[in-house]
């Protein structure tokens, strides 16, 4: 027995060395244009992750303490995948200054209005060019409590960018920290495996798009399992307070609300009256902190800014591509404005079939709808970052349901586009990708109890 204990320390101690010099490789030696490179150290994570769970199941506090180790290789690294964290800090600097991100876009400031308003931001020209052309031309889209975290940031950082981009991966790697023990607890309540957790936790996919690439998703995903926690509790004034901090960290949890319906009529007293309640505290919570900037000007660079997503903008998607190119075949041309509104309602209408239509008597069946909303938002959706996949994931830790898991280590196939020197996606890989996660998905419909494809 001990032998048999001393080489799983062994094995363990070897995965773990292993994945340090992967995952340090990963955040000082990697260009975002290395495709090649960056695959092979990303299913070599995987891989490492998956044996050091499986030999280890018994070991949750051991695992969970791996995760936390990980996270800090990349603690003094530059995110080396995405360009937005340049944005963070230009909008966390201009914060501080008393001059809210979401009136003047970076490119205006630097073409002039700094000069205009008599302001200053420490690097702005390095910062400007740093988050992309595409980036600078548009106003702010990050709620409220991110950009606190922005100013927080800012405010501890001084002059420097490494400081600035460090003391936002704190707060973003305290964040997975506390999703770490109120998902335990959560999961405890509902009778299944804590070591579920890990599959977000441990996940190469979360340390390097949240930690590494200094997203913010985390941050969200934290009060938004905190909130469903504490829903479970029957705590639920606190829940919609902890509820409208997560959409005012990314807008993505408004999605939700509707889903609340039946679960709430089915475990309260007058549980209509009390869901109106849990809705107006969340949208009160969200006005709030939305308060110092609410003026005319705010509301429309903020719309404007917002419904680029479904207007403009496309990168990964899925069923979007598919119509973009019958639209080609039929008119000749991207009909993305035209697609993007309709995708939209039916996203609408697909929330409100799960609704009415899908019981959510328990907290487990409710994050299950959750699930399949989110992941039918993102399916129909026209951009698809590899970060957004993050909610999916975290949710499906309390179901059954494995294809965000495969969805979080197939996505790596998108960065494909930046392997050349022009941006260029390249459609069969994005292909491939969707490919693997819905034949998993309908693989695990297939094998549910009934054999029938329903939403259980």
């Amino acid at each position: 027995m001990l032998k048999n204990l001393f080489n799983r320390d062994i094995i363990t101690l070897l995965l773990v060395v292993l994945g340090f010099l992967l995952y340090i490789l990963l955040g000082y030696d990697l260009n975002r244009e290395d495709f090649p490179k960056l695959i092979t150290l990303y299913g070599g994570l995987f891989f490492i992750s998956y044996w050091i769970l499986k030999i280890n199941q018994d070991r949750f506090w051991l695992v969970a303490s791996i995760g936390v180790a990980f996270r800090f290789v990349f603690l003094v690294s530059l995110p080396n995948l995405s360009q937005d964290f340049y944005r963070f800090i230009w909008d966390g600097r201009l914060l501080i200054t008393g001059v809210s991100p979401y009136i003047f876009t970076p490119e205006n400031l630097i073409n002039g209005d700094f000069k205009t308003l008599g302001l200053m931001i420490r690097q702005a020209e390095q910062l400007y060019h740093g988050m992309g052309q595409l980036n600078g031309s548009h106003y702010s889209n990050y709620p409220p409590i991110n950009q606190f975290c922005f100013a927080l940031a800012a405010l501890f950082s001084g002059k420097s960018i490494l400081g600035s981009v460090i003391a936002m991966r704190v707060l973003i790697l305290l964040a997975d920290i506390g999703i770490l023990f109120c998902g335990r607890k959560l999961l405890l309540k509902l009778n299944l495996n804590p070591n579920q957790l890990f599959w977000y936790f441990l996940n190469p996919f979360i340390i390097i798009e949240l930690t590494g690439n200094l997203h913010f998703e985390g941050i969200m995903l934290f009060f938004l399992i905190y909130s469903i926690y504490l829903a479970h509790q029957k705590k639920w004034i606190k829940s919609a307070v902890l509820f409208g901090v997560a959409v005012s960290v990314k807008l993505i949890p408004l999605l939700f609300l509707p889903l609340f319906f039946k679960w709430f009529i089915t475990n309260f007293n007058k549980g209509l009256l009390k869901l109106f309640f849990y809705y107006l505290i969340v949208i009160g919570t969200v006005l709030l902190t939305f308060t110092p900037f609410l003026s005319l000007l705010f509301f429309n660079n903020f719309l404007e800014t917002t419904s680029l997503w479904f207007q403009d903008f496309e990168f990964n998607a899925s069923i979007y591509y598919v119509i973009r190119w019958i639209g080609f075949k039929v008119v000749g041309w991207n009909m993305i404005a035209i697609i993007g509104k309709i995708l939209s309602l039916v996203i609408i209408v697909f929330i409100l079939i799960l609704t009415f239509f899908r019981e959510n008597k328990s907290i487990q069946q409710l994050i299950t709808t959750l699930l399949f909303g989110i992941s039918a938002y993102f399916i129909l959706s026209t951009t698809i970052h590899p970060w957004y996949i993050a909610s999916p994931l975290l949710l499906s830790v309390f179901t059954k349901y494995k294809f965000p898991i495969v969805w979080s280590f197939v996505v790596v196939l998108s960065y494909s586009a930046y392997s050349n020197e022009v941006f260029s996606e390249n459609l069969w890989l994005v292909t491939l990708e969707y490919f693997i996660m819905f034949s998993f998905f309908i693989w695990e419909l297939l094998k549910s109890k009934n054999k029938s494809i329903k939403f259980h």
